[in-house]
């Protein structure tokens, strides 16, 4: 697999692809991605084996959220050939996927555990612990960095490909760094976008709360919905868009 190296400036371009496919799909776009979210977080709730199924059926799933933007990318209509195209084929080696997704997600669990210890942000802290607890969990963040950057464009790679589990970790993990500075950039996109919400969600609260404490109720719901809604497509197509630019440029452009 050739990872092209790109400029910095393409992590801001995924999210104004993703921005321009969610402009031009709305429905389905926002159907495809809500569906998603909705069957992990059932798939979680499982009493006992949730948590441990949902890291082995991570990579299938991602599979079929990336064969549904391609098709909306391609102003088709999403119909259940398009959405399981190559799954049934590579549904094996998804599985395989899925278990080393699982092993990293113990590891990396276990790994939390061990640095972060007994500590409860909860709880008053002196300023020693507070140090202490910011060291961990860049620690941990640190370690977690290899497994999301190994795992990014591994389903796809699988699924679209043909790639081996293994051979997908090392290709995913070799060009998520060539591209660092393209993820960092997207990373910090993504960053100020939320401070900006979130300081735009917070002015409308306080002018909502001077009006009227229902109206507040209101604009405490309502907003956040809205941003799941019209956000969440554009970053969970950050995976198909990236891949589709780091993997075949020709298909992206700046316009």
């Amino acid at each position: 697999m050739n990872a092209h190296r790109l400029p910095a400036r393409h992590g801001a371009l995924w999210l104004i692809r993703g921005w321009r496919l969610l402009r031009r799909h709305p429905r389905p776009m926002i159907a495809v991605t809500m569906a998603y979210f909705l069957t992990a977080m059932i798939i979680n709730m499982i009493p006992r084996v949730g948590p441990f199924l949902l890291p082995l059926v991570i990579p299938m799933l991602t599979a079929l959220l990336g064969n549904a933007y391609r098709t909306l990318d391609h102003d088709q209509l999403l119909s259940p050939e398009h959405i399981t195209a190559g799954l049934r084929e590579q549904r094996t080696k998804l599985l395989r996927l899925g278990g080393l997704h699982l092993l990293g997600s113990v590891v990396l669990l276990a790994v939390s555990l061990v640095v972060v210890g007994d500590l409860d942000p909860t709880q008053d802290m002196t300023v020693e612990q507070a140090r202490d607890m910011l060291l961990s969990l860049f620690f941990v963040v640190l370690c977690a960095t290899p497994l999301l950057m190994a795992f990014w464009f591994a389903p796809l790679l699988t699924a679209w490909a043909g790639v081996t589990p293994l051979k997908a970790l090392f290709f995913s993990l070799i060009a998520s760094w060539r591209n660092w500075r393209a993820f960092s950039v997207y990373g910090l996109v993504i960053m100020a976008a939320g401070m900006a919400l979130g300081m735009v969600m917070s002015a409308l609260l306080v002018v909502a709360g001077m009006i009227s404490p229902k109206l507040m109720s209101l604009f405490s719901v309502l907003p956040p919905i809205l941003m799941i809604m019209l956000l969440g497509p554009v970053l969970a197509a950050g995976i198909y868009i990236s891949y589709s630019d780091v993997f075949h440029t020709a298909e992206v452009t700046d316009a």
